[in-house]
């Protein structure tokens, strides 16, 4: 991916990043697995991109009932085919 250094864009992706409680990087990757996906390569559309992934981040907040510590409690919880596994014995 190459570095971008429009000062707009990071901007977005640092509030979405901040939103999702994930770092820049992912959150930029996050952008540009959405950009990739719609067929998009230039830079006022991975804005545009950013801008949406950040504006439903923003309604998905308001909706939920409850915090981000439940929600990382529920990431936390194991799959049904890992929950027997054993790093050490």
């Amino acid at each position: 991916m190459p570095l971008i250094e429009d000062h707009h864009y990071l901007k977005i992706c640092a509030q979405l990043a901040s939103c999702l409680s994930i770092s820049i990087a992912a959150a930029r990757r996050k952008v540009e697995v959405a950009a990739a996906k719609e067929g998009k390569k230039d830079l006022p559309s991975r804005k545009e991109i950013a801008k949406n992934l950040l504006n439903q981040t923003l309604e998905n907040k308001k909706t939920e009932t409850y915090s981000s510590s439940s929600s990382f409690d529920e990431l936390l919880k194991a799959l049904k085919e890992e929950e027997n596994f054993m790093l050490e014995d």
